[in-house]
């Protein structure tokens, strides 16, 4: 891991009150799926934790919603401006020898792409299912496809896909595959663990220091013991974690 300044290549709008910034930076070479990065947005103090969306060649993609002031004043940052990052933290998704169902709902949607470039690249099939509230929050769809993906969407509107959950998207679509990678809103994670057995899910918390000293992103597992997660997660295997 490493603290370094990160300069903005790109940062737009992609779907509702989410956007996308593409940075150049050396942590981009260090970086694993399902890992995060601490961002210091100019003018505020604390660091905000965002999960990579992609890491390529000296860059690092980043997808991350406008949830408060300091995200909007991020939202705002142009080409050539320079972000403090700190990472990459965690551990990340693991990369096995097998298919793969990748399950992800809105703003946790992202670091699944990453997920799935590793997938696909060691020959494996990648099926990902996607969930969002509604049409104007659909993200990445295109970008899971180009990558060679099958995809699946759902909106809870019924305004694009199919009308519910990503479990209903599943069960519509006759998605058997039970090897299963899941990041989104806990809800959707919890319907995700009692469905699957194999496979990892990966949590958000609210977490200051990124690396497991503060111990303020604790969750307790099934004996009860203290888990971070922003070291020890943000990804655990399905059933580790207490939902």
């Amino acid at each position: 891991m490493r603290i370094e300044d990160a300069v903005v290549i790109e940062n737009s709008r992609i779907a509702s009150d989410t956007f996308r910034m593409v940075l150049k930076t050396g942590i981009a070479d260090e970086a694993e799926c399902g890992q995060f990065v601490q961002v210091q947005v100019p003018g505020y103090y604390l660091r905000r934790p965002i999960s990579i969306c992609m890491a390529d060649q000296g860059t690092l993609t980043l997808v991350y919603k406008t949830v408060g002031d300091g995200t909007a004043a991020m939202s705002r940052m142009k080409a050539g401006e320079t972000v403090n990052l700190f990472g990459p933290l965690g551990t990340g998704f693991p990369v096995e020898d097998r298919d793969v169902l990748l399950i992800g709902g809105g703003v946790g949607t992202p670091p699944l792409l990453f997920t799935a470039k590793k997938y696909l690249e060691k020959g494996h099939q990648v099926t990902a299912v996607l969930g969002y509230n509604d049409r104007a929050s659909v993200m990445l769809e295109e970008e899971f496809r180009n990558l060679g993906c099958e995809v699946y969407t759902a909106t809870m509107d019924g305004s694009y896909g199919t009308k519910g959950t990503v479990m209903n998207a599943i069960e519509e679509n006759g998605i058997k595959e039970q090897f299963v990678l899941s990041c989104g809103p806990l809800p959707m994670l919890k319907a995700v663990s009692a469905a699957y057995t194999e496979g990892c899910v990966s949590l958000e918390s609210r977490m200051a220091c990124g690396m497991g000293a503060c111990m303020g992103c604790v969750v307790r597992d099934q004996e009860g013991e203290s888990m971070r997660v922003c070291k020890d997660g943000p990804v655990f295997p399905i059933g580790k974690a207490v939902l």
